[in-house]
């Protein structure tokens, strides 16, 4: 099956380059040359994964980031020239998954794009991607994640996550009491090794409790085990 990317950049040059990239690969590939055009493709056409630039006309890339995940969990790369920790935090706050800095090698693209679309594939992401095998219901109190629908809930509510979230919260609800580094984590749900990654795990992590918990700075279920890492408790 081909899998359809969505290139958002409004640099011409650089959106043909990603094209014949990706193409070479096997992926269909789809252009826009600003957040809103990328927002009207992902509403219309089926899309698995998107490559957003930041700094665009009519709207940006993290504006756009923000109205595709209102409606679609599709992975989101972003990416930008500026290399700076609070822009990639920014980022993966508005909703990216990855976020990698111009100029890029596109072996390095081409990687993170296929872990992206793994991960979605594995997660059940879309209607037409091939499903992941069962693997069953974790419970801890009143948290319950079924891997078999992809679906969280937290005292009969459904918690709705983003592909990376639930591939993070199972890897730790489906290991209770057992202490995940940052690197850890990054390697076990990324499948690439880890460099610098604390910030990228601390801003899922943070995410996935004000979904879960009803007290995110009181956490019941995920805990932070300081200069350790983090770990999903065993409740009653």
């Amino acid at each position: 099956m081909s899998y359809t990317v969505l290139v958002c950049d409004d640099d011409d040059d650089i959106a043909e380059a990603l094209a014949i990239y990706l193409r070479e690969e096997g992926y269909s590939v789809l252009r826009a040359a600003n957040g809103l055009e990328a927002v009207q493709i992902v509403e219309r056409e089926p899309v698995y994964l998107v490559l957003l630039d930041i700094m665009m006309p009519l709207m940006d890339g993290i504006r756009a980031a923000v109205k595709i995940r209102e409606k679609s969990n599709v992975p989101i790369i972003f990416l930008s020239a500026k290399a700076e920790d609070t822009d990639r935090i920014l980022g993966l706050n508005m909703g990216g998954d990855d976020y990698i800095t111009k100029p890029f090698q596109p072996v390095e693209l081409l990687a993170r794009v296929r872990a992206a679309l793994r991960r979605y594939a594995r997660l059940g992401g879309a209607s037409d991607m091939p499903a992941a095998p069962d693997e069953g219901i974790y419970r801890t109190g009143d948290l319950i994640l079924d891997d078999n629908c992809k679906r969280v809930e937290v005292d009969g509510i459904e918690a709705n996550l983003t592909a990376l979230e639930f591939s993070i919260l199972k890897l730790l609800v489906a290991n209770p009491d057992r202490v995940f580094s940052s690197q850890q984590i990054y390697e076990a749900v990324w499948n690439e090794p880890a460099f610098y990654v604390s910030k990228t795990v601390s801003v899922h992590i943070r995410h996935i409790r004000e979904k879960i918990e009803a007290n995110p700075k009181m956490p019941r279920y995920l805990k932070v085990v300081y200069g350790l890492g983090y770990k999903v408790v065993k409740a009653e």
